[in-house]
């Protein structure tokens, strides 16, 4: 029994070191919590005033390039273009939300007839978003976050 009580007790003086809390530095805890993060997705999209009383992420985000691509579209159709010929193509935008809700176009592709043609539409599209209304830019974890999106803009010329 001495024996028994013996081992008993230098096995809890060993074993005190299984008690004793692991300290991790905030370091760690930030590299554990970034690997988790998706990245692709945020938790609210940029929005504009308008689209503030919607309640689901998708139609949030579906009201904001809708009126976007609206505005973009509306600013086309003031003006008066001249062609030698037909220009059905879709152009591609692709643009960047700074954390502030600033809106820059990063990439536009167009068709090399489209640009043929209309050598300056890129200036009109760039100039028509001067006009836009204010953008809240997107919300990842509490925190405004840069977004990057392609909007496609069809654009027929007769």
């Amino acid at each position: 029994m001495k024996q028994i009580a013996t081992f008993f007790i230098f096995f809890l003086l060993v074993s005190c070191q299984y008690f004793e809390a692991k300290k991790t530095s905030k370091d760690a805890i930030l590299k554990k919590e970034l690997k988790t993060f998706n990245w692709n997705e945020v938790d609210t999209y940029p929005s504009f005033p308008v689209c503030d009383s919607l309640d689901t992420l998708t139609n949030k985000k579906q009201c904001f390039e809708t009126t976007l691509a609206n505005h973009i579209s509306s600013q086309l159709a003031k003006e008066t273009f001249v062609v030698t010929q037909d220009i059905n193509d879709t152009i591609i935008l692709e643009f960047l939300i700074s954390e502030k809700g600033q809106l820059q176009i990063q990439q536009f592709s167009a068709d090399s007839l489209t640009i043929a043609e209309l050598p300056n539409i890129q200036e009109i599209i760039e100039s028509s978003l001067d006009s836009l209304p204010p953008i809240y830019a997107a919300i990842k974890r509490g925190q405004q976050v840069k977004t990057q999106f392609k909007l496609p803009i069809i654009l027929q010329v007769n």
